[in-house]
C-alpha cells in the first residue's frame, strides 16, 4: 500500500476498481463519489452509505465463525450501527449469552464453574459460555441462579442446593449425579456461588471423577470472600491499616473438638479476618476473639447476600456482633469482615451499587 499525505485530486480514482472514501471533509467525498460513478468505480462510503454504490459488511470471527452484518434498509446503513451489531453478535459467541441450541459444541465431562459471588454478570466469560453449552447443569444454591433461566428447555438442572437448616443434597449424590450423567456423554457443568476451590467443595467432585476418568474442566470464579466486601464499600486490605487478610470457615464452633482453626492465633494478626458460614456462630466467635486477646471495640461488618439486588450490610463491633446479628435477624448468606479496614470506606459505602 502507498500513502499520500495530500487532499483528494479530480482523476485519483484512474485504473481503480474500488474505493474507499472516509475522510471527514464532505466536499471531497461527495467530488470523489462523483467522479467514482462516472467511471463505474465500485465506492464505499464511511460517512453516508446512501451515497455509496457499493457497501462491504461489518466482519468479526469467534471460534473460528465469521460474522458478517450487512444492513439493506436505509436506516440501517449507517455502518457505525453494522459494527456495533457485528461487535454484538460476536461478544455473545464468546461469552456465551448467544448460542444456536441446535448447533451447540459439545464435549462430553465435567466443568466445576465458578459462578462468582452472585450476581450473574460476575461470572467469567469461560463459564458462561461452558454454561451455554451444557446438557445438565448441576447447580448450588449459591450460584448465580438467574443465569438458569437462560438456558434452553431442554437442559437438566439439577437443585443441589444445600441450605443451612433446609434442603440438602449429599455430596456423595452429587458426585455420583456427576459421574452419571458424564459417563453417558452428557457435557456437564457443576454451577457453585464463589470459586470451586474456596470452601466449595471442588476438589472432593474433581478426585471423584478423576477416580472415574472423566475429564474435568476447572473454571476459577470470583470468590465472595474479596467482592461481597468490596460491593459493601469495604477493601479487605488498605495501605497503613491491614497488610493481609485471613479467610477461614465459621461453620464450626471454636470450642467443637473438629475445629482446625487457631482462634488464639488468628487473634493475634493485625490484619482483616474475613468469616463465611459464620453467621450462627458469629457470637461464640467472638467471644473466642476477645478471649484470646482482640480487642472487643475492633469493627465488624456483615454484609448479607452481597452482590445481589438484596444485599444489605450491618455493622456491629466484636463485643456487639453476636446480639446485632440475632437483633437484624442476618441470614446466610453473609461474609463478615472483622478489622479496622471495616471503617475506611464508610463515607463510600452508602453511594456503592456494586
Amino acid at each position: 500500500i502507498r500513502w499520500e499525505r495530500r487532499r483528494y485530486q479530480d482523476g485519483d480514482l484512474a485504473d481503480t476498481w474500488y474505493a474507499l472514501i472516509a475522510s471527514t471533509d464532505s466536499a471531497a467525498n461527495d467530488a470523489a463519489s462523483a467522479e467514482a460513478e462516472r467511471t463505474r468505480v465500485w465506492c464505499v462510503r464511511s460517512d453516508d452509505a446512501e451515497a455509496a454504490t457499493a457497501w462491504t459488511p461489518a466482519t468479526g470471527r469467534s471460534e473460528g465463525i465469521t460474522v458478517a452484518v450487512l444492513s439493506t434498509t436505509s436506516h440501517g446503513r449507517d455502518p457505525r450501527h453494522s459494527a456495533a451489531v457485528r461487535d454484538a453478535v460476536v461478544e455473545g459467541l464468546r461469552d456465551g449469552t448467544l448460542a444456536a441450541a441446535r448447533h451447540r459444541a459439545h464435549t462430553p465431562g465435567v466443568a466445576l464453574v465458578g459462578g462468582g459471588p452472585g450476581d450473574p454478570d460476575l461470572i467469567t466469560v469461560r463459564g458462561r459460555r461452558l454454561l451455554a453449552q451444557a446438557d445438565v447443569v448441576i447447580a448450588d444454591r449459591l450460584g448465580p441462579r438467574d443465569l438458569l433461566d437462560e438456558l434452553p428447555p431442554h437442559v437438566e438442572v439439577i437443585d443441589a442446593a444445600k441450605i443451612p437448616y433446609g434442603r440438602y443434597m449429599a455430596q456423595e449424590a452429587i458426585n455420583q449425579a456427576l459421574i452419571d450423567h458424564a459417563k453417558a456423554g452428557k457435557a456437564v457443568v457443576r454451577l457453585k456461588g464463589g470459586d470451586p476451590y474456596v470452601f466449595g467443595r471442588g476438589m472432593e467432585e474433581a478426585q471423584a471423577l478423576a477416580a472415574e476418568g472423566i475429564p474435568c474442566t476447572v473454571v476459577p470464579g470470583i470468590s465472595s470472600t474479596i467482592s461481597v466486601p468490596s460491593a459493601a464499600g469495604i477493601p479487605v486490605t488498605h495501605r497503613g491499616v491491614a497488610h493481609e487478610f485471613t479467610v477461614v470457615s465459621g461453620h464450626v464452633a471454636p470450642d467443637d473438638p473438629r475445629s482446625l482453626v487457631d482462634w488464639q492465633a488468628l487473634a493475634r494478626l493485625r490484619g482483616t479476618l474475613v468469616l463465611l458460614m459464620a453467621v450462627d456462630k458469629i457470637g461464640a466467635i467472638a467471644r473466642a476473639l476477645i478471649a484470646h486477646g482482640k480487642a472487643p471495640d475492633t469493627p465488624v461488618a456483615l454484609v448479607q447476600e452481597g452482590t445481589t439486588a438484596a444485599q444489605r450490610r450491618v455493622d456491629a463491633t466484636l463485643a456487639t456482633v453476636g446480639e446485632r446479628a440475632v437483633a437484624e435477624d442476618v441470614r446466610p448468606p453473609a461474609v463478615i469482615v472483622i478489622g479496622e479496614v471495616v471503617t475506611v470506606g464508610a463515607d463510600l459505602a452508602a453511594g456503592l451499587t456494586g
